[in-house]
């Protein structure tokens, strides 16, 4: 048996002698303790020894959110195994490739995803026999780890070609942690509701922090507004975390203004933007709005607001979590002056090792200790910071810089616009216009040149797109960001 490691890396463990007895996760309608909690991990850490798991193996689930998730996670300190999710929404071809890449030993799955973990080729087990599975299985031996140790890869987006996976050590997690915790202002009594995939980083969002300092934590199985509401108010959430499409179908759901959302201290939106309608939605019922930013490869929460400030500049993100840097760079490296735009780089103990198996990826990405995010930024002269979209969204269109995000921002204040996207599609002339893809209000008529017209009121003209595309839905990936690839796909096919 090995030593055990000089650094405590065990939470599960650590949380269970601080407070056995207090409610740490919510499942199918009941509590579950700190304690229980931990002899869970064990029991897993037990299992996965026994099937012949060794530290730095993969065990990947495929499979919505279930408790799985956070024994996966709580038990990797346990027995040294890299907690490695996949994307439920990948078809069982993409399933497969994945696979091939992170050549993981065990893979979980539930009923609804068998087909696609069974494509995979990998050994597997369903989840609707997980407790027995489980049993009483030997301790593992405790493995010998440092903060540097891989404890979880996590998938980046994917929106084209094969996802990477960001590699995130002890290190990351602990960080994180730390920062959200003392730069948000988490507390032990605080709640939230996890209905955000596990399999995405925003489960280290608030779900991981809270139990850090020992919150609670409702873990829904799948994403339903009406859902969402009542769990919110039956754990007693005190924190709301959730994408912007998502927020706006809790505002547009039929429980929305009689849910009893008193308790909430503060609701934070990531992954984009939150449109303004959505923002005063919530505020109209109480609720106070924080605009997060985030990413995988860096932990994922990097900056903090105070909530007054996030009332008087609801654009902004805020400034630099505690233990973190954030500088706005031109291409050539050199700092950006106060309100012009640059590329956001971070730097800080809370980044990524780099993307599993993949070098160039990573020297491109971390440079110099700073991690280039590929996301457009600015600090105003108070030290805020805004992001201004993805570097590769924004387009030239006859020389100007076009930022999708602004144009959308304006898009979402039209009274007939539920959801919408921007994005830049080749035109002879210009070299790039714009395309918005639009999704009307239920029950309310638009048309495109409507909301053109509503555009050149507020926006330069060459700002405003010259196409229009009007659609029942907006394409998402598995954590409810919208696929701007596929919108520019499909125009291009439709325009051959």
């Amino acid at each position: 048996m090995r030593s055990r490691s000089p650094v405590q890396l065990d939470l599960a463990a650590r949380r269970a002698e601080l407070a056995p007895r207090r409610p740490a996760v919510w499942w199918r309608g009941d509590w579950i303790d700190y304690g229980t909690l931990n002899a869970r991990a064990e029991r897993l850490a037990g299992r996965l020894y026994a099937e012949g798991i060794r530290p730095g193996e993969r065990v990947s689930i495929l499979a919505h959110n279930h408790l799985a998730h956070l024994d996966l996670i709580l038990a990797t300190a346990k027995t040294g195994a890299v907690y490695a999710p996949l994307n439920v929404r990948l078809a069982p071809a993409e399933q497969t490739a994945i696979a091939a890449y992170l050549r993981p030993a065990l893979l979980l799955h539930d009923a609804d995803h068998e087909e696609g973990a069974a494509a995979t080729g990998v050994r597997r087990f369903a989840l609707e026999g997980y407790d027995a599975w489980l049993g009483d299985p030997d301790p593992a031996p405790v493995p010998d780890l440092t903060l540097d140790d891989p404890q979880m890869i996590l998938l980046t987006g994917g929106t084209t070609g094969l996802p990477k996976g960001a590699v995130q050590p002890y290190r990351q997690g602990f960080v994180n942690a730390e920062n959200t915790v003392l730069s948000w202002g988490l507390r032990e009594d605080d709640g939230c509701v996890q209905a955000t995939p596990c399999f995405h980083a925003a489960v280290n969002a608030l779900t991981v922090p809270l139990l850090h300092v020992g919150g609670r934590v409702a873990l829904l199985e799948r994403f339903d507004p009406a859902a969402y509401l009542d769990a919110v108010q039956s754990s007693d959430a005190t924190l709301m975390f959730l994408v912007p499409t998502m927020y706006q179908v809790v505002a547009e759901d039929a429980a929305f203004p009689a849910a009893d959302l008193s308790r909430i201290r503060w609701a934070i939106s990531g992954g984009a933007p939150c449109p303004d309608p959505v923002r005063r939605a919530f505020a109209d019922r109480g609720v106070r709005f924080k605009q997060g930013y985030g990413l995988t490869e860096a932990g994922v929460n990097c900056f903090a607001i105070d909530l007054d400030d996030a009332g008087a500049h609801p654009d902004a993100v805020g400034v630099p979590m505690l233990r973190a840097l954030a500088e706005v760079r031109r291409p050539d490296g050199t700092a950006c002056d106060a309100g012009e735009v640059g590329e956001l780089t971070l730097a800080g103990q809370h980044l990524f090792s780099g993307y599993f198996e993949r070098p160039a990826e990573t020297a491109e990405a971390l440079r110099d200790g700073w991690l280039w995010t590929g996301d457009l930024a600015s600090r105003d002269a108070e030290g805020r910071y805004r992001i201004v979209g993805r570097r590769k969204e924004m387009f030239i269109s006859g020389g100007e810089n076009v930022y999708p995000a602004e144009i959308e921002r304006a898009l979402h204040d039209h009274p007939g616009v539920g959801s919408c996207a921007v994005v830049g599609v080749p035109d002879e002339r210009w070299g790039e216009v714009g395309l918005m893809a639009v999704v009307p209000r239920p029950g309310v008529d638009v048309t495109g040149e409507e909301l053109r017209g509503w555009l050149r009121e507020r926006l330069a003209r060459y700002k405003v797109p010259k196409h229009v595309r009007l659609l029942d839905a907006l394409p998402t990936s598995g954590a409810g960001k919208i696929l701007k690839t596929e919108l520019a796909r499909a125009f291009e096919e439709e325009t051959r």
